[in-house]
């Protein structure tokens, strides 16, 4: 776990964007479930997450045709959240950080951590962009 005060600003950086932070595996289910399409962002600590992950995740946001929810879980801190929202997203192995759109309840798109890593945020949003005009 880490300690709160060193995630804050991180959480708050998506928080303030509008994402809604969940913290149990009932409110990743119930998120996940809801009619529409639905982006989790699993959140992480890292670098890549700092630089490339959450910038991307904000700017897509930005684009027209754009999901109904935005999520978003906290790997090494809300580990019950963490693990519901990985248990969705099989076949995919855990990665943080991580992206996922699903559609009523079914995953449709998903970009793992190696296609974070070493990518510009204009690069990941362009990519989400993609999957929103696809199925939002």
């Amino acid at each position: 776990m880490y300690p709160a005060e060193l995630v804050k600003p991180m959480r708050d950086d998506l928080a303030n964007a509008g994402f809604e932070e969940l913290y149990t595996a009932d409110a990743v289910e119930k998120a996940i479930g809801k009619e529409g399409t639905t982006l989790v962002v699993v959140n992480s600590v890292c670098g890549c997450a700092a630089a490339n992950a959450r910038p991307a995740a904000k700017m897509s946001l930005q684009h027209a045709k754009k999901p109904d929810h935005a999520v978003t879980v906290f790997a090494g801190v809300d580990t019950e959240a963490v693990d519901a929202a990985r248990n969705l997203m099989v076949p995919f192995p855990p990665s943080s950080p991580s992206m996922a759109l699903f559609k009523d309840g079914e995953l449709v798109h998903m970009i793992e951590r190696h296609h974070i890593e070493g990518r510009p945020a204009e690069l990941i949003a362009e990519n989400l962009v993609g999957a929103y005009d696809e199925f939002c």
